[in-house]
């Protein structure tokens, strides 16, 4: 197997990052840098920190030289950072050293990756944002159709009483609320730009390094973090514990899934289906397994990132290659789940008639909790749930429904109290709000 899945020929698309693995791939990386090392000139030559000529050539040149990762392997390996030796590279290709060496004028590789990592980041919550906002809207509709669409409701893997589908969906969709707002907030704040030179001072920036800062911020589009970030990596924490817990929400999605689709239960159906090499009659969950197995990996990347989030000083390699590691898998598995969730959203069938029918062959059980608040009318309740508890045990040895046995020992019960249908609590509301929030978001 390959050593990422996002990057591979044979499993991309079972692990779809589409257009955002692409910002992650060394072209994309490359001409993020050079984006910056360009319009640091052009701030720097309009505050007369450096020529303006030479900032044109500087601008010009960072649109137009192609520089190829393969080249810059080597002196990366033994600089521990790809930022001199794109530097030295795109001085060469030039071709101009009066105009060339201006450029990276007092700035630090951490700077031009750092600012580089948000360009591309920005992109990457963007596309997020619009994948989240249509599952979203999908599981809205779904909630909406399916508010009293009865289903067996399991705590610890049994049947528990009735629920709706519809309450499920909602279920699915409230974390994926949260998240979206707290997605549209990162988004409102902005990324923040990074330049502070060597040691974080700025010392060889100009006479006022937070006026070049804030510059650049503008130029590219980013927010003045109005200090320095070099070791503190409180954004990139925040990012990545988004994602991971926007992972793990669609890992509650596949998880559920996988067992709604098994033999025996059926009561959803998946379109995107897949097949066994062996057994016609298979069909199987596979991305909603996939959903899961990306909240998992999503978890141990993050954890290995929060872990990563203790800098040493001024600037840790160790720390900061701790991210290069995880960080791009971690950002390639959100839009990966996000991918499929989408697919899911409007490809996913519940089948009522499964759902019926599971609830049917339960002979009742589901309800006994109804039953004994029922006959908790007349008696204390612990004698209530005793005398369910018995007839359940009876309903168990005997084969009988337990709505037999209820209805023969208390005729004046009415029957009504055996309809699933009719005992969904506050489940439709529940469907029902939820389509409601998703639609005013």
């Amino acid at each position: 197997m390959p050593a990422t899945p996002f990057d591979s020929h044979l499993l991309s698309g079972l692990f779809p990052a589409g257009d955002t693995a692409r910002l992650f791939s060394d072209s994309a990386e490359i001409r993020a840098m050079m984006i910056v090392e360009g319009a640091l000139a052009q701030v720097q030559a309009g505050l007369g920190i450096i020529p303006k000529d030479s900032a044109g050539a500087i601008q010009r040149a960072a649109m137009e030289i192609q520089i190829d990762p393969g080249a810059l392997a080597k002196a990366t390996a033994g600089n521990g950072v790809s930022t001199p030796a794109l530097v030295a590279a795109f001085r060469d290709e030039m071709q101009a050293p009066e105009h060339a060496q201006y450029l990276h004028w007092g700035a630090t590789s951490q700077d031009i990756q750092d600012s580089a990592l948000m360009l591309r980041m920005r992109q990457a919550l963007g596309q997020f944002d619009t994948q989240l906002g249509d599952t979203i809207s999908a599981l809205a509709t779904l909630a909406e159709d399916h508010a009293n669409t009865p289903m067996a409701a399991r705590t610890y893997g049994q049947h528990a009483t009735p629920t709706s589908f519809g309450a499920l969906v909602a279920n699915w969709g409230w974390p994926l609320l949260t998240l979206h707002d707290e997605l549209r907030a990162i988004r409102d704040r902005g990324l923040p730009v990074s330049l502070s030179g060597a040691a974080g001072t700025g010392s060889e920036l100009g006479p006022d390094p937070a006026i070049v800062r804030a510059g650049l911020a503008e130029k590219l589009g980013l927010r003045d973090p109005g200090r320095s970030w070099h070791s503190d990596r409180s954004l990139i924490l925040e990012l990545a514990g988004w994602m991971a817990r926007c992972c793990t929400a669609l890992g509650k999605l596949g998880e559920d899934l996988v067992l709604m689709a098994q033999s025996g239960i059926g009561e959803i159906a998946l379109s995107t289906a897949g097949s066994s090499s062996t057994m016609p009659q298979k069909q199987n969950p596979v991305v909603p397994s996939v959903l899961v197995a990306l909240a998992r990996h999503a978890q141990g990347l993050n954890m290995t990132l929060q872990g990563a989030g203790v800098h040493r000083l001024q600037r840790d390699g160790a720390a900061w290659f701790t991210e290069w590691l995880t960080l791009p898998q971690l950002v390639q598995s959100c839009a990966a789940a996000l991918t499929h969730a989408q697919t899911l959203g409007t490809s996913m069938g519940p089948n009522a008639n499964a759902m019926r029918a599971n609830l049917d062959a339960t002979d009742g059980m589901l309800l006994a909790e109804a039953l004994s608040f029922a006959l908790a009318g007349d008696m204390p309740r612990p004698d209530a749930q005793a005398k369910v508890k018995t007839l359940c045990a009876e309903a168990r040895e005997t084969g009988q429904s337990l709505r037999d046995l209820a209805l023969a020992a208390y005729p004046d019960l009415p029957e009504t109290l055996f309809d699933p249908a009719r005992n969904l609590g506050s489940a439709p509301d529940e469907a029902l709000t939820f389509a409601k929030a998703a639609r005013a978001h």
